[in-house]
């Protein structure tokens, strides 16, 4: 260095400055690269947290979806067997209601099957079927079975007012039905019916609530979106640091530089004007290397707050995940419980269907019996015409008989008495006495015991429309049996 002008001397202590610029610089350099440094670090550790953290939160989540596909399993198979069990109820429902149906409809036609008074005492208490108040409960007989409808025709007056004769006031087969037999039973039906409703809807919900429990649970567990990337979060620190190690190195440097001239300028060194200008110009960029500096250790904590904040929020995943957990084995039990609780809803709803069956059986065994009842009162009327047509031929035959023994008889007397006229005066009076006798008179009765046959009347259209339908009843029975 050359020797500087005499009034270059007052410069020279500005070196001091300079150098205790370089020194801070380089001192809060070190601090903010120590402190870039340990956070650096500490994002590391951090990073292999979040990744330990994440690869749990991922486990037990699989898991868990597992689980929740059991559980959407069983879920499937509680609403299956519901399908099932609502599907033999449609189809009993079915059933019932084509039986009650053909029960109403033949109860309809009993209403409609006039029964003429000469059919029936005007005892309240007597029955076309029967008894009205015998009824086995058992088996569901609301009529006794040994009774014929025949045995009903009791010795009334004939009514002979035929088919211009007020029907108006005439009973009809369903007046000798018991009526509050067959609704004791109907009320049963509907009763047990009704309580099939109430058992089947305790579990009515079971699918809606596991689904939904299913669906809560699913929706709490955490998405792998949430994870930050950590590898760009690393290589985000990585420029940084290289940088403020760059800016370390020149503040060192620079520092170093500074030192050595005040050392030189402390010996006697006297330094030039454009020396100190370089000096001066290197100390001015200080701050601008610092600000860098302090930018780029923000770079670094703010990655590093990333880290921390992902590590913050995978734990808080895998504490949401032991909730979830927990609800997991809370609806385990629940599914237990349910799955026990169907079974036995199954149960009971099968042995209550089975009694079902066994009633509708009786409803299809009183539809049967009605219909025999009816054929058989139909088969009455046309059994009571025919008795009719032979006991008209008989008395036909015993007025014939008698009127022809009187014939017989008087020509029989008249010629008697012409004989004894003639003759009786010569014969002896005490021969052959009997001569004298007129002829026996004859009259035909019943035989001992017996009396005369009572039928009740029936009119010629009544009588005509159950042979219609008996042979109606014929053919629709030939047919089927021909199919």
């Amino acid at each position: 260095m050359a020797s500087p002008p005499p009034g270059q001397q007052t410069e020279q202590p500005h070196l001091v400055s300079l150098v205790l610029q370089s020194k801070k610089a380089l001192q809060h350099g070190q601090q903010l690269c120590s402190k870039a440094n340990s956070l650096s670090n500490a994002s590391a550790q951090c990073s292999l947290d979040v990744l330990t953290l994440d690869a749990k939160v991922k486990w037990i989540t699989e898991a868990v979806l597992e689980q929740l596909k059991l559980a959407a399993n069983v879920a499937k198979s509680i609403e299956h067997k519901r399908a099932q069990l609502d599907k033999q109820v449609k189809a009993w429902d079915v059933v019932r209601s084509q039986r009650t149906e053909a029960l109403d409809n033949i109860l309809e036609s009993l209403g409609a099957q006039l029964v003429p008074p000469g059919f029936h005492q005007t005892s309240s208490g007597s029955s076309l079927f029967g008894s009205q108040h015998s009824i086995d409960s058992k088996n569901g007989n609301v009529f006794n079975a040994q009774q014929s409808p025949s045995a009903t025709v009791r010795d009334n007056p004939f009514d002979r007012r035929g088919k211009n004769a007020d029907r108006t006031k005439w009973k009809t087969l369903r007046d000798f039905v018991d009526e509050s037999a067959i609704e004791n039973v109907l009320d049963t039906l509907e009763s047990d019916r009704t309580r099939l409703d109430d058992i089947m809807a305790s579990t009515y919900d079971y699918p809606e609530t596991l689904s939904a429990a299913i669906s809560s649970i699913r929706e709490s567990l955490p998405s792998s979106s949430d994870v930050p990337s950590i590898e760009d979060i690393l290589n985000a620190q990585q420029q940084p640091s290289e940088l403020m190690a760059r800016h370390l190195s020149s503040l060192t440097s620079h520092y170093e530089q500074m030192a050595d001239a005040l050392k030189e300028s402390e010996a006697g060194e006297i330094f030039g004007e454009e020396d100190l200008q370089d000096m001066n110009r290197d100390t001015e960029e200080l701050p601008s290397i610092m600000a860098e500096l302090e930018e780029q250790a923000l770079s670094i904590e703010d990655t590093h707050r990333q880290l921390v904040t992902a590590k913050t929020a995978a734990q808080e995943r895998l504490a949401t995940q032991s909730i979830s957990l927990d609800n997991l084995d809370e609806l385990g039990e629940i599914m237990s419980d349910m799955l026990q609780k169907q079974q036995d809803v199954e149960n009971e709803c099968q042995e209550l269907l089975d009694g079902l069956q066994e009633r509708l059986l009786i409803v299809e065994d009183l539809h049967h019996r009605f219909i025999q009842y009816q054929t058989s009162f139909k088969k009455l009327l046309v059994e009571i015409g025919r008795r009719r047509h032979y006991k008209e031929a008989v008395e036909k035959v015993v007025e014939g008989m008698i009127l022809h023994l009187r014939v017989m008889t008087e020509e029989e007397r008249q010629v008697r008495e012409d004989f004894n006229a003639k003759h009786g005066q010569h014969i002896p009076e005490d021969i052959c006495l009997c001569i004298e006798n007129p002829p026996t008179r004859w009259e035909v009765v019943p035989r001992e015991g017996d009396v005369r046959e009572s039928l009740p009347e029936v009119a010629s259209d009544l009588l005509a429309q159950a042979e219609e339908k008996l042979a109606a009843a014929d053919v629709s029975s030939a047919g089927t049996e021909s199919v």
